[in-house]
């Protein structure tokens, strides 16, 4: 039998949903949508349930939520012919919007940018780690673009590629990095909602891909202390109709305004934003000194060491390489605080400061602020910034920042081995 899964990715980047056959799913695009449990909002990574949120979930008696199929999304699946997968938007009972969905957070901030005429196109840069299943070494050494490597994981790469075809991902590149196990995936620049969708759906097409080859894929931020760790970088760009908003107009320098004044806004949010970029305990163990993950509010022409690098920024191809975002980061989330951020600096005419050349890892000036270093100060940074109610709406933010109080406090009571072993001597 044949299925077609609908599902939706919850607030912790979990594509959550149900399997219909496809029948019945051909009956749920007729009637429009079709209702699962609001308690999928309000439970955490373990399926625990958040017991902090009021309106959803089981303070509330998990009532009812509806999912509307986004056709535009439905893709048959290559490794199951007949069988498809589709993501869904998600609606009140009503029919009204869900104000805290993630893919209708990113929706918000696009209508915001296409109110000045503007639009945004995207592409994702994922890092993810490779280990056989049953354990055991990872599948290729700690060597960052190595041709040997690619050769190491070449049915793994194969296979991949000819699945991205299928679904139409834009899958253009993949290489080694210098960690143990630890391939970049490149996607092609997309209109920013096909983006987001297709970095959801690359996600899980390299977790199948690669158990279909007997290896486990890990999008985990940090998983060795010794290796850097796993970035989600984004490229944007803002478009006015067939021209790059943020190439110089003719005869002005580069960066011309667009591009000056998108880089003020991102700058500026970067501390409250960080939370969506970086939105677990892990996320921060990725985020320190030289191991090109940024720790500071900064920005360079062609700069991997700052959070901000602004790519080509005399040429057509101009755009903005958000470094800060981890493989751990939700796509709708991680892209919706981007655009909104540059939404911000555009409307605003914000500048953003000097650029930073050199080594930003090594400084200490006060033009070049720290970044929340953990996701405790991320949460702070996140409920101190005054714009951020307005900016993903105060319903969004108060859902979000209980989300991540959540978790802060699971963390912070649990007791863990390396405790254990660092006190057992003066205890």
């Amino acid at each position: 039998m044949s299925f077609t899964f609908l599902g939706f990715v919850d607030v912790n980047g979990a594509l959550r949903g149900k399997s219909y056959d496809n029948q019945s799913f051909d009956k749920i695009r007729e009637r429009g949508s079709v209702p699962c449990t609001d308690l999928l909002l309000a439970v955490d990574p373990l399926d625990v349930a958040i017991t902090t949120i009021e309106g959803v979930g089981v303070r509330s008696g998990s009532g009812d939520l509806l999912i509307r199929p986004a056709v535009e999304t439905l893709r048959e699946l290559p490794w199951r012919p007949g069988s498809r997968t589709c993501i869904g938007d998600l609606r009140w009972t009503d029919g009204s919007p869900c104000e805290l969905s993630t893919r209708g957070l990113l929706e918000r901030a696009l209508t915001g940018l296409e109110g000045l005429g503007l639009e945004a196109v995207a592409a994702f840069e994922y890092e993810f780690r490779l280990a056989p299943e049953g354990g055991g070494d990872p599948v290729t050494e700690a060597q960052g673009y190595s041709v040997r490597g690619v050769e190491a994981i070449a049915d793994f790469a194969e296979a991949l590629q000819e699945a991205c075809l299928a679904l139409d991902l834009g899958l253009t590149a993949l290489h080694t990095e210098g960690g143990a196990g630890l391939i970049e995936a490149n996607t092609a620049p997309a209109p920013a909602r096909v983006a987001a969708d297709n970095a959801v759906l690359l996600r899980q097409v390299i977790h199948e891909v690669a158990r279909r080859n007997g290896l486990r894929a890990s999008f985990l931020a940090k998983t060795d202390t010794t290796e850097e760790g796993s970035s989600g970088h984004l490229h944007v760009s803002i478009w006015d109709g067939e021209r790059n908003a943020m190439a110089p107009a003719a005869g002005e320098p580069g960066p011309g305004k667009v591009m000056r004044h998108a880089l003020g806004g991102l700058v500026s949010l970067l501390p409250a934003m960080s939370l969506f970029m970086a939105p677990n305990i892990n996320s921060y163990k990725r985020l320190v000194p030289g191991f090109f993950a940024p720790v500071n509010a900064s920005w360079g022409v062609d700069n991997r060491s700052t959070a901000v690098r602004a790519v080509s920024p005399n040429g057509d191809d101009a755009r903005v390489e958000l470094r800060r975002p981890g493989a751990d980061a939700n796509p709708y989330l991680a892209l919706a605080s981007a655009i909104l951020s540059i939404t911000t600096g555009l409307e605003g005419e914000i500048d953003p400061p000097p650029e930073f050349v050199g080594d930003a890892y090594a400084s200490d000036s006060d033009a070049c602020p720290l970044l929340p270093c953990s996701l405790e100060a991320a949460i702070n940074a996140f409920l101190a910034d005054p714009r951020t109610g307005d900016l993903v709406g105060p319903e969004f933010a108060d859902y979000y920042a209980k989300t991540r109080a959540w978790e802060l406090r699971a963390w912070q009571e649990t007791v863990t081995d390396w405790e254990r072993n660092r006190y057992r001597l003066i205890t």
